[in-house]
């Protein structure tokens, strides 16, 4: 899998994990491209944060090979997994 590819990924399960603490399958699917990130691609240090000067992005940082680095993504993009999850009543029993 590309890295921006896992990083978007990542994300979205960081969204979804944060929102829904109870969700064990959320807590799984985090740690497998926390793995991934980190086993594939050599990333460590990876953290997620809504950007404070848009509104419309989460900045990822992470590090590769000694060198922090940084990736923007859209904020509805990032978040549509876990609106499509709260939006099923199937997964809100």
């Amino acid at each position: 899998m590309k890295l921006q590819d896992a990083l978007f990924n990542w994300l979205q399960m960081d969204i979804v994990s944060k929102n829904r603490p109870q969700d064990q399958a959320a807590l799984d699917t985090l740690y497998f491209f926390s793995a991934m990130l980190e086993e594939d691609h050599s990333i460590t240090n990876i953290r997620a944060e809504e950007d404070s000067t848009q509104d419309d992005t989460y900045t990822i940082t992470y590090e590769l090979d000694g060198q922090q680095s940084q990736v923007k993504i859209d904020r509805e993009r990032a978040e549509q997994l876990w609106r499509d999850i709260e939006s099923n009543p199937k997964y809100n029993e």
